[in-house]
């Protein structure tokens, strides 16, 4: 079979489309990346659009509430940093009763005066916003198929959406106190090369 040949067989062409189109798809989210406010805006009206089709279908609650539960997800890990210090903790811990001494773990800085440690993120914000936007419009799909209407007694799922909530912001908050870490960007921000 000859170059010519296998490059016009449907496989080839189904590739040679399929990489077009994934091409496509990613300059699209590069040119997004910098609106975080509109990205974010038009994420809301996504899940606006969804939860007025699940209040006015009367229906698929289990996809909704399946929803709530990954964003949920998605928030805690947008929220937690990536080397989390419970851990290092537990390392350490683990460390002194294998017979190993303080002194050859290191320890990150916890004074004032100790090095400077930027919050870094587990889930970084563009990962969390794609994720979220995703799994919205995933769930406006599954909304389109009666398979996914599962009849279900939907006070019950929000009361105990309610209460998982409350109880891992909870901790969240615990540990967000415990460890001294702010995840948000609070305050003025320095400005560098300007003209005054």
């Amino acid at each position: 079979m000859s170059s010519d040949e296998s490059a016009s067989t449907p496989l080839h062409a189904a590739q040679v489309s399929f990489s077009k189109l994934q091409r496509q798809y990613q300059q699209t989210l590069d040119r997004w990346t910098p609106h975080v406010l509109q990205r974010w805006l038009a994420t809301l009206g996504l899940l606006a659009l969804f939860m007025l089709r699940i209040v006015l279908s009367q229906g698929w609650y289990i996809v909704c509430y399946g929803l709530a539960i990954y964003l949920l997800n998605l928030l805690l890990a947008f929220l937690q940093p990536k080397f989390d210090p419970s851990l290092q903790d537990d390392l350490l811990a683990d460390e002194i009763e294998e017979g190993g001494s303080e002194q050859n773990v290191p320890v990150l800085p916890s004074q004032r005066d100790d090095e400077f440690r930027p919050f870094v993120r587990r889930l970084p914000e563009w990962q969390f916003w794609l994720s979220s936007t995703r799994a919205t419009l995933i769930s406006l799909f599954c909304t389109s198929s009666e398979i996914f209407d599962v009849p279900v007694y939907w006070p019950i799922l929000v009361v105990y959406f309610c209460v998982l909530f409350a109880l891992t912001m909870r901790r969240q908050i615990q540990h967000m106190i415990k460890y001294k870490y702010i995840p948000f960007d609070i305050g003025r921000k320095a400005r560098y090369g300007g003209s005054k």
